[in-house]
């Protein structure tokens, strides 16, 4: 019987096989490793950027919203008090001065939004169309109710100043005013409701980040105190001025 054995040429092939295939899995298996970790990573830090640009935005819009309701509350309050006068001329010298501090204003800044609306790569991370359109819209609204409320009523204000004489009041027509405010802040309320919705921000979320960004500011602020205290310095100024005043002789 013939017996057949291993030639020793064989085995030397069959182990240099093996261990090239071990080496090719393991070279593979590293380099998966190597791409797909940085894949993830990359996707980690997009969804990152992505929530951090979504919860800047939506607390832009918070704010905003914040501010129309109180310009929106103000112009209200003023046609109450003017239909109070109305009803008892008396109570007009009364309530006249309250006219000023009632005058709407928003004081929001356009930085987020110029961010937002300027960079097509900050629109592209967030990645939602609707939400993008809603924004650009919501801002789009934030403009004109500036110009037609605050703006508009300011210098009517300015122009006829209702508060130096009944007449004068009474002859104050907020009502253009008082409806389209209150039509342009549902408005603008529906598309921050609906942007919150479409990336999933709940109201809590608003709330920590409103108390993460007041502290940051907060901070900000009391480092600025530390080395360049505004009261002191424009004090100090008013003194030289003072002694300028004193030193000129002048009264």
């Amino acid at each position: 019987m013939n017996s057949t054995k291993n030639h020793p040429k064989d085995k030397r092939r069959t182990t240099l096989i093996r261990h090239f295939l071990m080496s090719l899995l393991a070279t593979t298996v590293s380099i998966a490793l190597t791409f797909g970790t940085a894949a993830i990573i990359d996707h980690n830090k997009k969804k990152e950027e992505k929530r951090e640009i979504v919860m800047m935005v939506v607390y832009d819009m918070y704010n905003s919203l914040e501010m129309i309701e109180q310009a929106d509350s103000n112009i209200h309050k003023a046609m109450l008090y003017q239909r109070q006068i109305a009803a008892d001329t008396s109570l007009f010298d009364k309530l006249r001065f309250y006219f000023i501090h009632l005058v709407p204003q928003t004081n929001y800044t356009e930085t987020t939004e110029r961010i937002f609306s300027s960079n097509i790569e900050t629109i592209n991370t967030v990645g939602n169309v609707h939400f993008t359109e809603n924004v650009a819209e919501f801002y789009q609204n934030r403009k004109l109710y500036k110009s037609t409320m605050c703006d508009s009523v300011a210098k009517r204000f300015k122009n006829e100043a209702p508060h130096t004489s009944l007449k004068a009041l009474l002859d104050f027509d907020y009502s253009f005013e008082a409806i389209l405010s209150r039509k342009i802040l549902q408005y603008m309320q529906r598309l921050y409701e609906q942007s919150k919705e479409m990336m999933n921000v709940s109201d809590k979320e608003i709330e920590a980040y409103s108390k993460e960004r007041m502290e940051m500011d907060k901070r900000m602020y009391e480092h600025g105190e530390e080395y360049t205290p505004i009261e002191e310095e424009m004090l100090q100024y008013q003194a030289e001025i003072e002694a300028a005043k004193k030193r000129l002789n002048l009264k």
